[in-house]
């Protein structure tokens, strides 16, 4: 706007001298200035009316091969068009930029800078946060239960629990298990409360025996003799004895239960009927509210402790957040073979990408100036490129002033 003002006031400048001009008396000087004016009121108009030209009609005079643009509109469009997918942005040099780029180191440096901020990495704590809190476990829910039922169906359970129960056997799991059982047991008999149970309990059996002839009557001899204490004491006796001797490595009622132990296991474990009994009421169990209610709770239990994690982080600062970065980019940097093949492959992806829409660049370009009407993409233009065309005119104007005092100077010699 300020050039075309200038060139507006240079073209009345040259007009008024010109006027002025005629009315003076008439001598060398002004002879001169009536010369240059003149040519610069001429050079002035030529130079307005062509730069008028190229956008509008002059005066809304529709004079032949004025407002060149808007009656080149398609063909302006066009070179645009090729001008940005031939030239400036052709294929060739933005898949040769693209081979330049480190792409994952480039990713790398910047979001370092970013997180190397205490600011980021609050933000960033604080949105996963939010994001965490509005994750509706509650839906999940449904498709945990549908894929463990899945998974347990398709699952063979006997020859996985085959497979545990050999493992567990070789490393001595089961032997272990019986010692911890002797021990339990070997605690709970010699309380005082159970020789005192065991007591009861025999005497209470005993007196419910009946047995007729002298047998009848040596046994009703030995139960008049001892009472509901000692026969506590002998049985816990036993018991204790018993218990020993099983917890001796070279005992052979050890052996004995060991191998029956595993017998009985293998029996159950092969047991089809049985397994496929154990599967189905797994299913109905894993299937029902308590399960689901169960997995709900587990779910909102690890959210709620994500969320204090992140909360923590964030008050510290994140450097939590900062180390886990730190010690994954020093792992990947590591990587040498990976990320040359990463970059690669992404670099690939990049260039295919460009290769099937590069061509959308011309049409992005047609598109947008396609919404402009007339009047829009001359203010456009003439935003652009206006203002060195308005400094045209203004040349015109002092070039033809300096020209006309010439051409005067030539005339009065």
């Amino acid at each position: 706007m300020k050039s075309r003002n200038l060139a507006t006031i240079s073209l009345a400048i040259m007009a008024c001298g010109f006027l002025f001009t005629l009315f003076l008396p008439e001598n060398l000087a002004v002879i001169l200035l009536r010369g240059g004016f003149e040519a610069g009121l001429v050079g002035g108009i030529a130079d307005w009316f062509a730069v008028t030209a190229l956008f509008r009609h002059p005066l809304g005079l529709r004079i032949p091969h004025t407002s060149l643009l808007l009656k080149n509109r398609d063909k302006l469009i066009q070179s645009l068009i090729s001008a940005m997918e031939n030239e400036l942005l052709n294929k060739e040099s933005i898949e040769n930029k693209l081979r330049t780029f480190n792409i994952i180191s480039l990713g790398a440096t910047v979001l370092t800078r970013f997180f190397s901020r205490k600011k980021a990495r609050q933000e960033v704590l604080e949105q996963l946060k939010g994001f965490v809190l509005r994750l509706p476990v509650e839906q999940a829910v449904p498709y945990i239960q549908s894929a463990a039922a899945s998974y347990l169906r398709e699952a063979k359970l006997g020859v996985a629990a085959d497979t545990i129960a050999t493992s567990l056997m070789n490393e001595g799991k089961d032997i272990a298990a019986l010692d911890f059982a002797l021990e339990g047991i070997s605690a709970w008999s010699g309380r005082p409360e159970t020789r005192a149970m065991l007591g009861k309990i025999a005497s209470e059996k005993l007196a419910e025996v009946k047995l007729g002839g002298l047998k009848g009557m040596a046994f009703q001899a030995f139960v008049g003799f001892v009472d509901a204490d000692m026969l506590g004491e002998m049985l816990q006796g036993m018991v204790q004895s018993t218990i020993r001797d099983f917890k001796e490595e070279d005992s052979p009622y050890r052996e004995e239960v060991i191998r029956e132990i595993r017998v009985a296991l293998f029996q159950l474990l092969s047991d089809e009927a049985r397994i496929a009994s154990l599967k189905n009421w797994a299913l109905n169990e894993l299937q029902g509210e308590a399960a689901a209610a169960f997995v709900l709770q587990q779910l909102q239990g690890l959210r709620g402790k994500a969320v204090t994690l992140l909360e923590e982080d964030r008050v510290r600062g994140g450097r939590r957040l900062f180390s886990i970065y730190a010690l994954l980019v020093r792992r990947v940097s590591q990587e040498k073979e990976w990320i040359q093949t990463s970059e690669d492959r992404i670099r690939g992806t990049l260039i295919s990408f460009v290769e099937a829409n590069h061509y959308r660049i011309g049409q992005l370009v047609k598109e947008n100036l396609d919404q402009m009407d007339d009047a829009a993409l001359v203010n456009m233009l003439e935003e652009k490129v206006g203002k060195d065309l308005q400094w045209i005119r203004v040349n015109g104007a002092v070039c033809g002033f300096v020209v006309g005092l010439g051409l005067t100077v030539i005339q009065l010699i």
